[in-house]
Order: structure tokens, then sequence, then C-alpha cells
């Protein structure tokens, strides 16, 4: 009885499926076909050229576009009021861990009382992340 290592037997495997991978793959392959014929000069010649495009100027639409203009845009609310970021703090607070649910409700509670007061959104927003004490300041609030 001849005993080999597993090594050796392992080595074996692979080349062997190697090897046939490699023959299927060869035996697979299709002969390319010829590439079409170059089209002759003398038929690029004959073709009429197109028409070269113009761009026309477009008319002044006059009084509406005026009357657009004067009306007014959006209304008027900035996308990060201090109204979103109390909002952002109470549904935080919500689902936080008791140890920082206090401390996010204390600052929902300063963000409240700063957007009732009219306060500067820059340093209302500092006060609430001291607040916050390490907690994580919403996204509304930035």
């Amino acid at each position: 009885m001849i005993h080999r290592s597993p090594l050796t037997t392992t080595a074996a495997h692979i080349a062997l499926g190697l090897f046939l991978a490699v023959g299927v793959m060869g035996s697979s392959c299709k002969k390319d076909e010829d590439p079409p014929p170059m089209p002759d000069a003398s038929a690029e010649a004959a073709t009429d050229p197109t028409p070269a495009l113009t761009l026309a100027p477009e008319e002044d639409a006059g009084t509406d576009a005026d009357a657009d203009a004067a009306k007014p845009r959006g209304t008027g609310v900035a996308a990060t009021s201090l109204k979103n970021c109390c909002a952002a703090l109470k549904q935080n607070a919500a689902g936080a861990p008791e140890a920082t649910k206090a401390a996010m409700l204390a600052a929902a509670g300063a963000c409240d009382a700063a957007a009732a007061a009219g306060a500067d959104r820059g340093s209302a927003i500092g006060q609430i992340q001291a607040l916050l004490r390490g907690a994580g300041m919403p996204a509304a609030c930035y």
C-alpha cells in the first residue's frame, strides 16, 4: 500500500480541478468573426452634408415675467428653524435610555423657551448643547 501525505493529495486535487476548468473554458471558445469591411472614402464624399443648426433668440415674455418675480416664494420658514430642533430633541428623548433622557428633556425645554422668546439661533444651540452633556445633538439642530 502506498501512503500519501494529505498535502500531496490536496495539491493533486487542486491541480486536477484547474486542469479541468481550463479545458472546459478552452473548448467552449468560439472563433471570432471577421470585422466588417471598411467603407470607401468615395462613399463618404458622395453623401449630403447635414445642415447646420441655427439658434433663434427667444422673445421677451414681458409683463408675465415681472409679475412672477413680484410673487413671494416659499413659506418664509427656514428649514433648520429652532422649532424643528426642539421637536427633534423631544422625539430623541422619547426613545433615549434613562441616563440621557433627563438631559435631552431639559435641552428640549430650554429650546422651547428660546424659540418662544425669539432668541438668536446660534446662542440657543450653544445652551442646548451644554445641557445635553455629551448626548447626541439631532441633525435638525445643525
